[in-house]
C-alpha cells in the first residue's frame, strides 16, 4: 500500500464513553503518522451506548478494531461471535473499591452490612463476592447500590449515597479533583486485594479481518505497537493529542493519569503480548463463578501467538 496515497480508511472504536489516557498508544501513533506510514487512515471513535459497546460495534461491522474489557470478550467468544483479541492494552486490573475514613470500612470484608455503589453485572458481582469471601467477610450481607454506569465521586459517598464505591479506576477516576481532601479518601486497587489476575483491556477484531486481511491487523498492530512503546516511555508525548480529542479534561488530571497508566502497557519491557497463563487463569474463575461455560474459551479467544509475534516480518 502506498504511503501517501490511496490509504486504507480504519476504524478504532474505543471501549469508553470518551478517550481518556488508557489509549495514548493509538493516539501518539496517529499522530507520529505510523498508521499513514503503514498505508492506514486510522479514525478513533467511541460507542454510541444506545447501540452497544465496542465489541456490539465490532461485531456489527461499524469498527475495525476495538478496545474492550477481557471477560466481555470472553463471554461473547463463549456465544460463539467471531471476535478475538489481538493484543493486550493492560497487564494489571484498573479497577477500585473506593470510600472514606469515616465509613470505618478498612478492607474487603467491612463491606458485609454495608452500602456498595456498582454496576451489579454478573461478572462485578462476581469479583464483589469473591474480595470479600476471600477475606473471611459474608458476601451476601453486602447491599449493593445499582449505579449503573455512573461512577460514584467521594462526594457521594460523604452524602450517604453509598459506604463505597466499586469499578472506577486508580489511573482516571480517583485522580480527579474532588471536594472531599485526598487524605480522607481510601482507593484500593483490585490488584492490592486478592483479586484474579487479568488483561483489564485487549484490543479485538473479527475473525474475517484476520482471514481476508491479515496484512492490514499486522500493520495495525506494528503501528500501535510502536505508539505505546514510545507512550510507555515518555507518557508526556501523548499529551498534545489529549488536549486535541478531550480539551475538557484538565493538563493535570490528563498528565497524571498519562504517568498513571503508562506502567501497565508493557510486561517484560514488551507491548501487546496476551499471557497464556493470565487469560487461563482469568478465564477459569469467570467459569467457575459461571461468568462462562466453557475454562478453555480463551484459546480460541486470542490471536495465534506466531500470528502476532511474525507481524515485523510482513510489515
Amino acid at each position: 500500500m502506498s504511503q501517501s496515497h490511496n490509504l486504507c480508511s480504519t476504524c478504532l472504536m474505543l471501549e469508553y464513553f470518551h478517550p481518556w489516557p488508557n489509549s495514548a498508544g493509538f493516539y501518539l501513533a496517529r499522530q507520529q503518522k505510523w498508521y499513514e506510514q503503514n498505508g492506514l487512515d486510522l479514525h478513533i471513535t467511541v460507542p454510541d451506548p444506545w447501540h452497544g459497546d465496542s465489541l456490539e460495534h465490532l461485531l456489527q461491522a461499524r469498527a475495525d478494531f476495538a478496545v474492550a474489557p477481557v471477560n466481555r470478550l470472553l463471554v461473547r467468544r463463549d456465544g460463539g461471535e467471531p471476535l478475538r483479541a489481538i493484543a493486550a492494552i493492560n497487564h494489571s486490573a484498573l479497577e477500585t473499591i473506593q470510600t472514606l475514613r469515616s465509613k470505618n470500612i478498612n478492607r474487603p470484608r467491612d463491606l458485609a452490612g454495608r452500602k456498595l455503589a456498582m454496576n451489579p453485572t454478573p461478572r462485578g458481582l462476581a469479583m464483589i463476592r469473591h474480595l470479600v469471601a476471600s477475606d473471611g467477610g459474608d458476601p451476601d450481607a453486602v447491599k449493593i447500590v445499582n449505579s449503573q454506569f455512573r461512577e460514584f465521586r467521594p462526594e457521594d459517598l460523604q452524602h450517604d449515597l453509598a459506604d463505597a464505591s466499586f469499578g472506577g479506576y486508580w489511573a482516571w477516576e480517583a485522580l480527579m479533583d474532588s471536594a472531599i481532601p485526598q487524605e480522607e479518601r481510601l482507593v484500593w486497587p483490585l490488584g492490592q486485594l486478592g483479586a484474579p489476575a487479568y488483561h483489564s483491556y485487549v484490543l479485538c477484531t473479527r475473525d474475517d479481518i484476520i482471514e481476508t486481511t491479515p496484512d492490514k491487523v499486522r500493520l495495525f498492530l506494528d503501528a500501535s505497537e510502536k505508539g505505546f512503546l514510545a507512550a510507555a516511555h515518555n507518557p508526556l508525548a501523548a499529551l498534545p493529542a489529549y488536549e486535541l480529542a478531550t480539551p475538557y479534561f484538565p493538563t493535570e488530571l490528563l498528565s497524571q493519569s498519562l504517568k498513571a497508566i503508562a506502567p501497565t502497557w508493557l510486561h517484560n519491557g514488551k507491548w501487546g503480548e496476551l499471557r497464556t497463563d493470565v487469560m487461563e487463569e482469568y478465564t477459569h474463575w469467570l467459569a467457575k463463578n459461571a461468568i462462562v461455560s466453557d475454562r478453555n474459551i480463551w484459546r480460541s479467544a486470542i490471536i495465534e501467538q506466531d500470528f502476532r509475534y511474525s507481524m515485523h516480518e510482513h510489515s
